[in-house]
């Protein structure tokens, strides 16, 4: 692709350096000369140092009343936000989106490529669950977020014409864009950080499981299932919201160390018997992370999991699925799991880990867009 083409990378809020931050930050590292832009950028320099060291061009709600904490308080603002970033100075726009992101404007002479995340989870099917879990399913509060999420649907499918490729982060978010924008997507797997994490043979006698402590990650039920288990040792890194409810939970067998540096976590995943995951994930990494390290996992067979672990019954497993996210079906998953183990080697769960590595994701990525861009400036300069 020429060095002339202008290049504007669109991410929706620039706070943390979790899962969709990973992939803008990657997409920076293939096209190191794009413009960032962001509804707002409160990233710390250990955190920029990931995004080639640019402060993102943001919109109003960066200066708005405590807009670092409160970002999401100002989720009805953020439609005309993300409209206001003015991006018409770039040939390609490639927004990482899993709220607003892709409802930035674009000409007809620009090329618009969405990598989603997901389409926005809590105005679409998971609204029901987003409502009861925020205690907004009732009253006038309720009343008030329900008609703010019905208009943010009807923006939502309004801005998808604007977009000429959507890309998914899985099958089961292709699936998704369908349902909700009527579209094709295109599925490029994101990127892990497979060699940050080495194979490792010798395992513990113990269990383990990692992530934020909020609700739709279910770890209050792997903790339950394990008090059910007093045999079974389990060791849980994270925090979050739900931390007391989840200690409230735990017995004598089940060790909470909180939050951990990232060298007690691969510690931990590579030395871990087996990786249990209850959450239902878009595409989720962690238990990609886990087989890097030739850990097994656990998890709940919706959503991502389904692509990126392979169950027993199959040739070269990594892991069993649970069907309901319930205690007694991860405890059932656990005993299946250990009558199975012998099935189940670690030079295969790295096998499968590595299928979703950094450079994997910046070939098929930049791949991708450079075909679409031929393909796009040739239409473009045909004369009827």
């Amino acid at each position: 692709m020429d060095n002339n083409v202008k290049i504007a990378l669109v991410h929706e809020w620039l706070l943390s350096y979790a899962g969709s931050e990973q992939v803008s930050s990657e997409i920076l590292k293939i096209f190191p000369d794009a413009e960032l832009f962001s509804v707002v950028d409160f990233l710390n320099d250990e955190q920029r140092k990931h995004f080639q060291g640019k402060k993102a061009k943001t919109t109003f709600i960066q200066r708005l009343p405590r807009a670092q904490k409160l970002y999401q308080k100002y989720l009805p603002l953020m439609p005309f936000a993300i409209e206001q970033l003015d991006v018409s100075s770039a040939d390609i726009v490639i927004s990482s989106a899993h709220s607003v992101a892709k409802g930035v404007l674009t000409g007809p002479d620009q090329l618009h490529i969405s990598y989603v995340h997901s389409p926005i989870r809590y105005a679409w099917d998971l609204q029901h669950q987003y409502l009861r879990e925020s205690g907004l399913n009732k009253g006038l509060k309720g009343m008030l977020a329900k008609y703010l999420l019905h208009k943010m649907r009807i923006w939502d499918c309004r801005t998808a014409n604007g977009v000429d490729h959507f890309i998914a982060n899985s099958k089961f978010i292709a699936r998704r864009i369908k349902k909700v924008y009527g579209r094709d997507a295109d599925v490029i797997y994101p990127p892990v950080a497979v060699d940050n994490f080495e194979k490792v043979t010798e395992k513990g006698d113990f269990y383990f499981t990692a992530s934020r402590m909020v609700p739709y990650k279910r770890m209050d039920l792997i903790v339950e299932a394990f008090g059910e288990m007093p045999d079974k040792k389990l060791v849980v890194i994270g925090d979050g919201p739900e931390i007391n409810k989840i200690k409230s939970k735990a017995r004598s067998n089940i060790q909470l160390l909180g939050y951990q540096p990232f060298s007690e976590l691969k510690k931990h995943m590579q030395t871990a018997k087996a990786f249990v995951f209850a959450a239902e994930e878009d595409f989720g990494i962690t238990p990609v992370e886990a087989q890097a390290c030739g850990t097994p996992v656990i998890a709940f067979g919706k959503g991502g999991a389904l692509e990126t672990v392979i169950p027993v019954g199959n040739d070269n497993p990594t892991g069993v699925f649970f069907n309901e996210q319930t205690v007694s079906s991860i405890i059932d998953a656990v005993n299946k799991f250990e009558s199975s183990m012998s099935l189940i080697n670690s030079d295969s769960c790295r096998m499968n880990a590595e299928r979703f590595s950094q450079q994997r994701f910046d070939d098929e990525f930049s791949s991708y867009v450079e075909s679409k861009w031929d393909a796009f400036n040739s239409a473009k300069h045909i004369h009827w």
